[in-house]
């Protein structure tokens, strides 16, 4: 694929996101029917069949040397292995919203690891879309209380605050392992195309959890399993696996980590969103107002600067 135009690359990079909030929720219905191991396993496995085309190497692309071969197992790891279980028990245990709340801390992250192991330097203009983002999880976390006073009883985890504490612990270690998969994953945008990085950390996906799935899937009774949660199943791994990663590398292709970072916050909003829509969950007024303060953090990050409006206008 061609290097995408700027704007383009922030398309790719907000739908990515806004598909990883929506399969971060739908993760709830499915973690309650099958094993989280089973669940993740059999996501990499479907992910892996709809592109099993994508893992020919292109006649273009460098022979992978053994760095990249240990960034590729990295990315997989932490961004796929470790995301997915962190990501699945934490919002077993906690809410869609919670979560949301909880991983809108991935801007700062991405940040301050992409200014460490990238050396980026982070423009002050990016630094105030990652303040904006982390006044939205402030006005977050004061609307909790009031959150759970409205919401409904099917929402409250089972074992209450004694299992939500770690699901919160699990969910910032999701943010970690997320953070840490952006900055690999711009570092890998320069080695190899966005559909043979897809599908190469899925193969280690699928690789690093299959020990787990078959030992689940031989007690496992599938045929209890509805028609509904396999379709869910089936948009979760295809979302999961394929369309956000691929989406997600495309746009760092041509944009600074730091910068992608920003774009996460769709992940809270939309996680949120499926939350209510579909999970019967509600929001405050105080919550919505830190979706309208996590939205213009993305305007502000992806807005043309002075100078490039001034140099584009020029004849």
């Amino acid at each position: 694929m061609n290097t995408p135009s700027r704007p383009l690359a922030y398309a790719c990079l907000a739908l990515s996101m806004a598909l990883v909030g929506s399969y971060v929720a739908l993760s709830k219905p499915l973690a309650a029917v099958l094993p989280v191991f089973l669940l993740a396993w059999l996501r990499f496995g479907i992910g892996g069949l709809a592109m099993l085309h994508w893992l020919k190497k292109p006649a273009d692309e460098p022979p992978l040397t053994p760095h990249t071969k240990r960034l590729l197992f990295l990315e997989s790891f932490l961004g796929n292995f470790l995301f997915t279980i962190c990501m699945i028990y934490g919002v077993s245990m906690t809410d869609a919203v919670s979560a949301g709340v909880t991983m809108a801390a991935i801007p700062a992250a991405v940040a301050l690891m992409g200014w460490a192991f990238l050396k980026e330097r982070v423009a002050p203009r990016t630094w105030g879309a990652i303040l904006c983002a982390v006044v939205g999880i402030a006005l977050f976390s004061l609307a909790k209380p009031d959150a759970a006073a409205h919401g409904t009883a099917s929402n409250v985890p089972p074992g209450g605050d004694d299992r939500a504490w770690i699901g919160q612990l699990l969910l910032i270690g999701a943010v970690l392992c997320e953070a840490a998969y952006t900055v690999i994953g711009k570092k890998l945008t320069g080695a190899m195309g966005p559909k043979r990085i897809t599908s190469l950390i899925n193969v280690w996906g699928f690789t690093l959890t299959t020990p787990f799935g078959l030992y689940l899937a031989l007690d496992f009774d599938f045929a209890a399993v509805g028609t509904g949660t396999w379709l869910l199943l089936v948009f979760y791994a295809l979302a999961a696996c394929m369309w956000t990663v691929w989406l997600w590398m495309t746009g760092l292709k041509v944009v600074p980590a730091a910068q992608g970072g920003v774009f996460t916050v769709m992940l809270p909003v939309s996680a949120a969103t499926v939350g209510v829509v579909a999970l019967g969950e509600t929001l405050t007024g105080l919550q919505v107002l830190a979706f309208a303060i996590a939205l213009a953090s993305v305007l502000l990050a992806t807005l043309p600067s002075r100078a490039a409006w001034r140099a584009g206008r020029k004849p």
